[in-house]
């Protein structure tokens, strides 16, 4: 982000930008940010989006000198370009007048990509991914700040904890918690709850939680609490698979004395919550996740074959896991 601050500020734009990674709340700021200081208008701005695009008719617009301006530009996102098919557009770019210029907005790319590696020649890339812990607080700190409110620290881990690390959903879940305080400037766990709508992967984690502490009851009410969402039963199948995949590797890592950054990068998992994933792993041993593991593909079996309906499936896993 520095970077496009720099290059805004100074007006000496580069002739592409590949805005690179899974927050699309980030990636759609930094793509207005610079469609806001290259253009004034939307005549001499042309977006493309979807995995459909006409790269001959793209070509033509870049090829139209800007309308009263000095540049024009072209916004692809979303295409897939940069994972397969991108060579007819990687071939082009280099020739492209030197009055229109690319922003290229991806979750995902291939980077020994023809297309990938023109861009890097080209421009920039600027990576878009979830801030780590640090980050995400002050900028949660900030917006709240904005609207005159206040959250103490350890709140505001109590609130990413319980609604994800998704900006877009986060700022949602702001704007909610900042309507319903009114007037009053402190924020707290208690409105949290009383208003904020939990993530799903939150649930699995509370979930896998109470299977670890034996509590048999809370598992069960937070998995019809989960029906009552609408969520498939398979999809919870395949999220509590996936949790306990990543405990067994969590702990794997530990014996290994990888720290917490190491774990966050071998995982895939937000560095935010590596802490929480760290003791939630304490309270299983290594062969009660692999057995977790082995009940869970069970399951997946049962339902798949029509030996038991799937509802009925993840009842008897999670009284099974909870013994």
């Amino acid at each position: 982000m520095k970077r496009i601050q720099e290059d805004i500020k100074t007006g000496n734009f580069r002739r592409l930008y590949l805005i690179l990674g899974q927050e699309a709340y980030l990636r759609i700021q930094y793509r207005d940010m610079l469609k806001n200081a290259m253009v004034s208008d939307d005549m001499n701005c042309n977006v493309y989006e979807g995995g459909d695009i006409e790269i001959p008719a793209l070509i033509d617009q870049a090829e139209t000198l800007p309308f009263f301006a000095d540049r024009r530009l072209v916004i692809i996102q979303n295409s897939g370009l940069l994972k397969s098919g991108g060579e007819e557009l990687a071939q082009y770019l280099p020739s492209a007048p030197d009055s229109t210029f690319f922003v290229i907005c991806e979750s995902e790319a291939d980077k020994r990509s023809k297309l990938y590696k023109t861009c890097q020649n080209m421009g920039i890339v600027v990576l878009a991914d979830t801030p780590e812990e640090m980050m995400l607080k002050k900028w949660v700190n900030k917006v709240f700040a904005d609207d005159k409110k206040r959250m103490t620290e350890r709140d505001i881990e109590y609130f990413l904890r319980k609604v994800g690390t998704d900006m877009f959903n986060i700022k949602n879940e702001m704007a909610k918690l900042i309507s319903y305080c009114g007037e009053r400037e402190i924020i707290t766990a208690h409105d949290v709850d009383e208003i904020c709508t939990v993530s799903i992967n939150e649930q699995i984690f509370d979930m896998v939680d109470a299977i670890g502490n034996r509590n048999r009851k809370k598992a069960m009410d937070l998995y019809y609490d989960l029906l009552s969402l609408k969520v498939s039963p398979f999809r919870i199948l395949s999220l509590i698979e996936r949790q306990f995949n990543i405990l067994l590797q969590t702990k794997e890592l530990l014996l290994k004395n990888n720290g917490k950054q190491e774990i966050a990068q071998k995982t895939g998992v937000n560095s935010y919550y590596v802490g929480n994933y760290i003791d939630q792993s304490k309270k299983f041993g290594m062969q009660d996740m692999k057995a977790a593991l082995e009940a869970c593909l069970e399951a997946d079996g049962s339902i798949k074959t029509g030996n038991m309906k799937d509802i009925l499936a993840l009842e008897v896993l999670i009284t099974d896991l909870s013994r």
